[in-house]
């Protein structure tokens, strides 16, 4: 990867078993009762987009389908309501991954929010298209509230890989 000087320091490889982890914890996360208002955080979908736009060969629009299925067996929605949501949300992360990495991490998350805007559109959508009741406004908040979280996921989930510091006079990486 071209980097500019001073951007950012090389990454260690990602470890398969981190990444599944990962997923696998946010959606406990999001499958725990503590009572779903509109404005609450999806962090599924805030870790599939990191992960879809870090490793888009890795974790793609089948993984996303899955855990959108799963998320819609759990809550009992009508089936295919986040697979549609969370599929929409990995083409696009995937389609923008290598512009989104030559930002800093607070112009990634600006970068982001139109994505999990139409992301809660869509559930949204669907939800009505269903016959389904309209949550409110406070709608509104949770895809400002995912893109204020990137810059945390991203410092946790790129915690593993980076590189302790080693100087060197012989190795100048």
């Amino acid at each position: 990867m071209i980097m500019r000087p001073g951007q950012q320091q090389l990454l260690l490889p990602v470890s398969p078993l981190f990444m599944w982890a990962s997923l696998i914890v946010a959606l406990l996360i999001n499958m725990v009762p503590i009572g779903r208002v509109a404005w609450t955080p999806d962090l599924l979908a805030l870790v599939i987009v990191f992960w879809s736009v870090h490793q888009p060969a890795r974790i793609g629009i089948g993984a996303a389908f899955v855990f959108g299925l799963l998320m819609d067996v759990h809550q009992a929605a009508m089936l295919g309501q986040h697979a549609l949501s969370y599929t929409t949300l990995g083409f696009f992360a995937i389609m923008i991954h290598r512009r989104l990495l030559w930002f800093p991490v607070a112009s990634q998350a600006l970068q982001v929010l139109p994505l999990f805007a139409v992301s809660h559109l869509i559930e949204l959508a669907i939800r009505m298209i269903g016959g389904g009741a309209f949550p409110g406004w406070t709608l509104l908040i949770a895809p400002l509230i995912e893109s204020a979280l990137w810059p945390l996921v991203s410092v946790l989930l790129l915690a593993p890989q980076r590189r302790a510091p080693e100087p060197d006079a012989n190795r100048p990486l």
